[in-house]
């Protein structure tokens, strides 16, 4: 396997040392550090990968890689935040769980990172990032989904946008109006305010007039009166247009496909926790979301060639923009991974939590030679637990005895935490 420091990026260098958010643009396939003031600004027309680090009780770095694919940016763009994401997974250790975002139908998971939304804008490196806040004023109007994470979409300034059971935002240069459609819901009706006063701040120098519309309650000489003459005067809207957002999937039975030298091949036989070999990518297809699997002794060429088949087999196949796409490694594959095999043996794991630390020192401990009692309360060490990437680091436990005392010292060195 080729060592970590000649797979890095120089751009990753640094990367998921302490816990927080940090964001790369894909600008002429390479991937460039955002300055933190342009966080939450996602451009149409670019590629971005996202690294969210936490902290668990036991003190190991936990690590979640989103790549957000813009509406408008290109395949190949797309092809290199997968490819990218892979690189930065491995200078992690390869443990970290990956997530696609196609523009508009990001996970809830990506959303909590921006407080209270992330509002794309037209534009990209291409076009040297239009800037809205600098240009004219210009009225837009947003849409408003979600009761947690809320999620804005601009849809075309007309009447015809609005409907009975949505809620909208219309921004205009002197006062901003949250339109309440009569069966809208009530979660999403505050969580629009959330979103009013971001825009109030962050487009208005936080001056300006907000002012609540209510669906039905029609009056002229009120806010309600003013909203309607902006669209020209007041008309009946129509019913719901069905958007993608509202397309339901036919059920389809789940397939599962490997990958060798970047091509899939469909593996035509009952779905069994045997078939997946440590040394491949595979990937599982569950209709409205897409599963990589990744061996614990793949290699980083493998890896990347896995995103690119998947980015291909989402634009080949004509699937939606809603299509989900989540990486999971060997031995930290979730519960609902797992579901989808007729076959899956029950063991006991315990992931990158602090019992299995324990049993990785107890581990340790056996190999140096049996110690009494060292190992004898130590969970049983999951073998199937892969290793970490090449990381550079050492870890090193030292058993110090002194009467009835017995006091396990472990030291590492090298740029992350040991789990």
């Amino acid at each position: 396997m080729s060592s970590t420091k000649q797979i890095l990026d120089p751009a990753f260098q640094g990367a998921g040392q302490k816990p927080g958010t940090e964001i790369w643009r894909i600008e002429d396939f390479k991937p460039v550090p955002l300055p933190k003031s342009d966080y939450g600004k996602f451009y149409c027309g670019d590629s971005y990968i996202v690294l969210q680090t936490t902290c668990n009780r036991g003190g190991a770095y936990l690590s979640d890689i989103h790549f957000w694919i813009g509406k408008d940016s290109s395949q190949d763009e797309a092809g290199t935040s997968a490819i990218k994401t892979v690189e930065l997974d491995s200078m992690l250790g390869g443990r970290a769980v990956q997530h696609r975002e196609p523009q508009g139908y990001e996970s809830d998971k990506f959303l909590s990172y921006f407080k209270p939304c992330i509002i794309p804008m037209e534009g990209g490196f291409a076009s040297g990032f239009r800037k809205p806040e600098e240009d004219k004023f210009e009225t837009r109007l947003y849409i408003c989904k979600g009761k947690r994470a809320i999620r804005v979409k601009e849809v075309p300034f007309a009447r015809s946008s609005l409907n009975h059971d949505d809620v909208f935002i219309l921004d205009t240069e002197k006062k901003i109006y949250q339109f309440n459609g009569a069966n809208s819901n009530i979660q999403e009706r505050a969580k629009a305010l959330e979103v009013i006063q971001h825009l109030k701040d962050k487009y208005h120098e936080g001056v300006c007039d907000v002012a609540i519309v209510d669906d039905g309650k029609l009056q002229a000489e009120s806010d309600s009166g003013e909203f309607w003459v902006v669209f020209g005067g007041f008309a009946p809207i129509g019913k719901k247009a069905l958007s993608d957002d509202d397309v339901i999937l036919e059920t389809t039975p789940t397939k599962l496909y490997s990958v060798n030298n970047g091509k899939l091949t469909l593996e035509d036989t009952v779905l069994t926790k045997s078939i997946l070999e440590n040394t491949k990518c595979f990937l599982l297809d569950c209709g409205s979301e897409l599963y990589v699997w990744v061996g614990r002794v793949t290699q980083v060429d493998d890896r990347k060639a896995a995103s690119v088949a998947v980015e291909e087999f989402i634009v080949k196949q004509n699937r939606p923009k809603t299509t989900r796409v989540t990486q999971v490694i060997q031995g930290y594959e979730d519960h609902t991974f797992k579901s989808k095999f007729d076959s899956w043996p029950v063991t006991n794991a315990a992931g990158a939590s602090g019992e299995d630390g324990r049993g990785k020192v107890a581990a340790l401990l056996k190999k140096k030679g049996d110690v009494k009692g060292a190992s004898k309360n130590s969970p049983a060490v999951n073998e199937e637990i892969p290793p970490l990437l090449e990381g550079g680091g050492k870890l090193e436990v030292l058993l110090i005895m002194h009467h009835n005392l017995r006091v396990i010292l472990i030291t590492t060195t090298g740029n992350r935490k040991v789990p």
